[in-house]
């Protein structure tokens, strides 16, 4: 027997580029239609994954993966796919061991470009330490896949220490951030329209498991969430934690971490870096007693050593993310409305 589900009142009738952006568009359609219709304990976490039992506790994180070109600086769709689950689900807390990979093929794509991306795949997968053990693929006629889409998921075993969830974060929480920000949205921008610098901007993707299990080691609990702020760039994280919390979010321009080179090409095409997207980058809110202890440890780090201390919780102007500007003056950064860079990941 059917289940009888009325469809809720939205504001759109079709699916645009917009509701895969991460920000506003992909909030009310997850909001009204995902998390309503299938609400339970796990999936109202609104994480990068699920941690439940399972012989202990463990991480469960999936992925999918239509970015374009799938060929680009720094690397292609391949890696990206690995390094986006592997973080997923450190983000959780979890220790990548093992992924399944799911191909969805189109008609006409070379043995050439298949191979390559597979052997991005193994190197990706070697560097964050994880088996590729199951996978799937399919085949659709030419036209209908762009190429090559990917989806890859993956179990982890808990870290011991990790206590990972926004039902932690409390006013005081510093808001730490592991590098430089949007250099992944612009060398993806950047093969699009043909753009051209004095050097060469590449992806940032890159498996950051290892460096999150060594700051559990030192951490644990004490860090409060971790995430990586991929689509829709760190500002929709942290308006996500805002509204999740009713806790206000205060940041510093002057502290946001942008590579010169990108900061320019953001001004060039007119995009704000704070919603660009990032691959190899994740945020982490901890505890204001070990911030600074916290982020010498990740410097000394190299997938952390253009960290920064971002700003911080607070329980004024609750579920509002404010900029302190680099002159002095104050504004809202609100989520993003829409899509600034479709097909990122």
């Amino acid at each position: 027997m059917n289940i009888q589900c009325p469809m809720p009142q939205l504001d759109f009738d079709l699916i645009t580029l917009g509701h895969g952006s991460g920000g506003l568009l992909t909030n009310k359609l997850l909001q009204a239609g995902v998390f309503d219709l299938l609400r339970n304990d796990l999936l109202d976490e609104h994480h990068d994954g699920a941690v439940f039992s399972l012989n202990g506790r463990v991480a469960f994180s999936t992925d999918s993966y239509v970015v374009s070109p799938v060929f680009f600086p720094g690397g292609n769709i391949g890696e990206l796919a690995v390094n986006g689950t592997v973080n997923d689900l450190a983000m959780c807390g979890g220790m990548p061991q093992h992924l399944s990979l799911a191909f969805i093929l189109e008609e006409g794509l070379t043995m050439r470009e298949f191979w390559d991306i597979l052997v991005a795949v193994k190197s990706a997968a070697e560097r964050a330490g994880v088996q590729i053990v199951t996978g799937d693929t399919k085949v659709v006629e030419r036209g209908k896949g762009d190429k090559i889409f990917i989806n890859t998921s993956g179990v982890a075993p808990l870290h011991p220490r990790a206590n990972i969830s926004r039902k932690r974060i409390k006013a005081g929480d510093k808001i730490i951030v592991s590098g430089e920000i949007a250099t992944h949205g612009i060398a993806i921008m950047s093969v699009r329209e043909g753009l051209e610098f004095e050097t060469a901007i590449h992806s940032d993707t890159t498996n950051l498991n290892h460096t999150v299990a060594r700051l559990l080691d030192r951490f644990g609990e004490q860090i409060h969430l971790l995430t990586d702020p991929t689509r829709g760039g760190v500002a929709s994280v942290l308006n996500e934690v805002a509204r999740d919390t009713s806790l206000g979010m205060e940041i510093w321009q002057k502290n946001v971490p942008v590579d010169d080179e990108v900061a320019g090409a953001c001004e060039l095409l007119g995009l704000d870096p704070l919603y660009v997207a990032n691959e190899g980058v994740f945020m982490a809110f901890v505890e204001s007693e070990v911030a600074g202890e916290f982020l010498e440890l990740l410097r000394a780090d190299d997938k952390g050593r253009n960290a920064t201390m971002l700003g911080e919780v607070v329980a004024a102007h609750p579920r509002q993310v404010i900029l302190h500007s680099a002159i002095g003056g104050k504004r809202v950064v609100n989520m993003l409305v829409g899509e600034q860079l479709p097909r990122i990941c």
